[in-house]
């Protein structure tokens, strides 16, 4: 019902900057949370940044200063901004989608894309 795509994706030096971007499409109205999540090798996957429909975000205390998540309703993408990057954010980046589902406990439903390598070299 909802499809992710994400794609700014590479290799880049210590110290450079990357910009991911997420298109969603499909039932992407009821849309409440846009999130970034990454696993490195050998690593469970973890939360790096979120963003409310209404622009209130979240961030993991490693990227806190560095990193800066936004979203554009209209175009149903978000992005996440990537500078200093060091080489402890090499892996792949996930963008997930959150809303509610129609049912009696309004629980939410969760969309993930296939990700994106982002290795940092040292």
């Amino acid at each position: 019902q909802v499809q992710l795509v994400e794609s700014g994706g590479g290799l880049v030096q210590a110290g450079g900057s990357l910009r991911l971007s997420c298109a969603a499409s499909g039932s992407t109205s009821s849309i409440n949370v846009f999130g970034w999540y990454r696993q490195a090798p050998g690593k469970q996957r973890e939360l790096v940044a979120d963003i409310s429909r209404s622009g209130i975000t979240n961030y993991a205390d490693s990227v806190k200063g560095r990193f800066t998540i936004s979203r554009d309703n209209a175009k149903n993408t978000v992005y996440l901004q990537m500078n200093s990057l060091k080489p402890e954010d090499t892996a792949v980046y996930y963008c997930n989608a959150r809303r509610p589902t129609i049912s009696l406990t309004r629980a939410m439903a969760n969309y993930w894309g296939q990700g994106t390598q982002v290795t940092v070299s040292s």
